[in-house]
């Protein structure tokens, strides 16, 4: 009997009422660990009620991410004790996004900082977002790095910038992970990069329910096509889809430091 493909989605949000069909058609398709992904109050519900439904497949990251700037300090402080008190894996998601948002850049930052140090406070790693925000979000990495230790920093995910910052987030010692846009028709440099990225720092992911990658694009996103995400990168890559499946899902397993085990915890 051929072994079944294990996939790892390390990015998913959960907005509807349907999570436990979406989690259902998740396990079903071989995708055995999801991160479910907060952000915002929906968002951090959302993560909560997939890990709730499902424990043994979703691991839980709660955070503020860039359009909560104008949450005051004990929203704030509400947020990083039910962070602690949930004992998530991952902080996020969380990070800059100049593009609709350039008028809140200090608030942002301010913003990106205090969830990285929650992170690092914690031991677990970051999710960060980045879009036209390039220099400053090496700067804060770099100013909370400096002051961190451990191979377990975090990851820059739906990455869909240039070979160069690429490297730049690489020498930081953090993931990337790349969505359904590496499968896009104008995407042909993203995939050189997903091709460029090391063998241990690469991950995949959905961005449940936006971004569905190709051939399926009109539809919801969902966790069950994070396939599609690794059949385009592993041909780019020149590998099989299980060699990418398992790199991806290993990977994985080291960042956000959740075993694989059967439903007899053999």
């Amino acid at each position: 009997m051929a072994q079944e493909t294990v996939f790892f989605d390390t990015h998913a949000h959960f907005l509807g009422d349907d999570v436990e069909q979406l989690l259902e058609r998740a396990e079903a398709a071989g995708v055995k660990r999801i991160v479910a992904v907060g952000g915002s109050d929906d968002l951090n519900n959302g993560a909560l009620a997939a890990y709730n439904t499902a424990p043994h497949q979703v691991l839980l990251a709660l955070g503020l991410d860039r359009a909560q700037t104008t949450l005051g300090n004990d929203e704030i402080v509400m947020l990083e004790e039910s962070a602690r008190n949930y004992k998530v894996s991952a902080i996020g998601e969380m990070g800059l996004d100049y593009h609709y948002d350039a008028a809140t850049r200090s608030q942002q930052l301010k913003l990106f900082a205090r969830m990285l140090e929650l992170a690092g406070s914690m031991g677990v790693p970051a999710i960060i977002h980045t879009r036209e925000a390039d220099d400053d979000t090496l700067a804060v990495i770099r100013e909370v790095v400096a002051r961190a230790s451990g191979e377990r920093l975090g990851v820059v995910h739906c990455f869909t910038g240039s070979r160069e910052f690429a490297g730049k987030i690489l020498d930081l010692g953090l993931y990337i992970s790349f969505s359904g846009i590496v499968t896009f028709r104008n995407a042909e440099a993203l995939r050189a990069v997903a091709a460029y990225v090391p063998a241990d720092r690469i991950l995949i992911e959905t961005d449940t329910p936006f971004l569905t990658p190709v051939p399926l694009r009109g539809k919801p996103n969902e966790p069950a096509f994070v396939q599609h995400v690794a059949s385009c990168i592993a041909k780019q890559r020149k590998v099989s889809i299980e060699e990418l499946a398992m790199t991806t899902t290993q990977n994985g397993l080291m960042l956000f430091g959740a075993p694989l085990v059967s439903d007899t915890g053999e």
